[in-house]
């Protein structure tokens, strides 16, 4: 009889049938004999999937930041007041940290393609229900749909660059990440002017991105079923999947795995992943707002926001191979906290005199959104260990990230300005740097549980 699977990894792809010695291929990789159609097919699969995965990545954030940059129009309409536009703020990491979980589970039961197809509808249906919500509540609906789409996605871009492209993970991470910074910076650079030249109302300013949406379903439709095409010839039934889910489901694989609440690491990962995130969202949600009370018009606010965004282009291409060349990556931690204090101390002092310098000192410190990324794959000895450990630490992360937002709104309604709501910005670099430092000493989950 055939060994049972001992591990179920959501990143793995399915489970083929080899000749010992015989090298397997990814889905969609032309292997020695493929006939010349089968190998045009496959090629066409690979370049769909890379289609598919650029105009995924591009929708990942202009749900966010195009209403970062509309927020007071949006604020005004909807009658919201501060601490409402705070809530609407903690949204994202909500929803990332409730959707997110279940990604796994959905790829296992109808593969990874059918749910990106499935999140990129939703962000679709989201953005267009979004500016016809007829109040606060309709509004918040609207973008929490969206966002569920966003949640699912981003949690399973990784899953479609692993399973198509096991031997060019680097390249393709790269492509998507420079594709993620890419939407989010133009959504933020480019929704007010659009809005704008379109009559001023926000909610097509808003609503336009949906159009981007619609595009990005259509590469996933002909990959709804890859699941069940990919490796035919293996001999892999609904019933061994099964078997498979079965096994991990009664837990017969944990003596296989690390216990990650046991380990300092691990939880040291999820707080500076939940720091960093609620730098991030705090950015992308009330830093042009920052910037128009203090004078600065808002188209201008929009694309300083989105030289924060552009920042994450080049820096995620550099700062993963730098900390994957080091053995402690706190140096690399420090660094980019320090440019966040500097920026909200110039954000604190002068926010319109050197706006430019502090939207750029920002965009470095949102770098550890990468880093933190890495330093997850580099703390764990075993696939099984890193996909517990990711889970463990994004799901711990942006529930940390919730309250920040929301504070930020509280604080900025309550005190009249942006004294306090940057002050407070600016001291949660500090323990973002501490328990950065932690996460990266040089050892391993398995060590510690």
């Amino acid at each position: 009889m055939p060994d049972e699977p001992k591990t179920l990894d959501p990143t793995a792809r399915p489970a083929t049938t080899t000749v010992p010695g015989a090298a397997t291929a990814p889905p969609g990789a032309a292997v020695a004999g493929d006939s010349p159609a089968r190998a045009r097919a496959q090629r066409w699969t690979l370049g769909l999937v890379t289609v598919g995965l650029v105009l995924a990545a591009l929708n990942l954030r202009p749900a966010i930041t195009s209403l970062g940059a509309l927020l007071e129009e949006v604020s005004a309409d909807l009658h919201m007041s501060g601490t409402v536009a705070g809530v609407l703020t903690s949204v994202p990491p909500l929803c990332f940290a409730v959707f997110g979980i279940t990604a796994p589970r959905l790829a296992r039961r109808f593969g990874p393609a059918a749910v990106v197809c499935a999140g990129m509808a939703a962000i679709f249906a989201g953005l267009v229900l979004r500016p016809f919500a007829g109040g606060t509540v309709g509004f918040l609906a609207a973008s929490a749909l969206a966002l569920m789409g966003i949640a699912v996605s981003n949690v399973l871009m990784p899953v479609i660059v692993k399973r198509y492209f096991p031997d060019r993970i680097g390249s393709m991470t790269g492509l998507y990440s420079m594709a993620l910074a890419l939407g989010t910076s133009v959504a933020a650079a480019a929704t007010v002017p659009m809005t704008a030249a379109l009559g001023g109302d926000w909610r097509i300013g808003l609503g336009v991105w949906a159009a981007v949406a619609a595009l990005a379903v259509l590469p996933w439709l002909p990959l709804v079923r890859d699941r069940d095409r990919a490796t035919p010839e293996s001999g892999t039934t609904a019933a061994g999947s099964a078997t498979a889910a079965a096994t991990s489901a009664t837990g017969t694989t944990a003596t296989a795995a690390p216990r990650i609440t046991r380990s300092r690491t691990a939880w040291a990962l999820g707080c500076y992943f939940g720091l960093q995130a609620t730098g991030a969202y705090i950015t992308m949600g009330w830093m042009p707002q920052i910037f128009r009370d203090s004078g600065v018009p808002a188209s201008t606010a929009g694309v300083l926001l989105a030289v924060t965004m552009v920042m994450g282009v080049p820096l995620a291409f550099v700062i993963p191979r730098l900390a994957t060349r080091m053995k402690n990556q706190g140096p690399i931690v420090v660094a980019l906290g320090l440019c966040g204090l500097a920026g909200y101390t110039g954000l604190f002092l002068a926010p319109a005199g050197g706006a430019w310098i502090w939207a750029v000192l920002l965009g470095v410190s949102n770098c550890s959104f990468p880093l933190a990324l890495t330093m997850i794959g580099m703390r764990s000895r075993t696939g099984a260990g890193v996909v517990r450990l990711s889970a463990f630490a994004q799901s711990v992360g942006y529930l940390i990230s919730i309250p920040g937002p929301l504070l930020v709104g509280v604080l900025y309604q309550h005190s009249g300005g942006w004294g306090l709501p940057i002050a407070l910005m600016g001291g949660l670099m500090v323990p973002q740097m501490i328990v950065g430092t932690l996460a990266g000493r040089d050892r391993t989950v398995e060590d510690e549980s």
